[in-house]
């Protein structure tokens, strides 16, 4: 499990980012802010985030790896 912080401010840097590649490079990009906001909300119903997976995987301070 990670803290909420890493998680909330990796999602957001990923949704401003993809907001200006959106912008400046091509909509397309929104489709990525698509499947970061739709990727939020089902965590918050299933309490799976495949995020905290990686990071624990990648062995980040805080977070931990389980497998189920």
């Amino acid at each position: 499990m990670c803290p909420d912080t890493i998680v909330r401010r990796i999602a957001g840097t990923f949704v401003l980012v993809s907001l200006a590649l959106g912008w400046w490079v091509s909509p397309w990009w929104l489709l990525f802010t698509a499947f970061v906001g739709a990727n939020l909300l089902q965590s918050s119903f299933t309490r799976i985030c495949p995020l905290e997976r990686i990071l624990g995987r990648l062995g980040v301070a805080g977070c931990t790896s389980y497998r189920r």
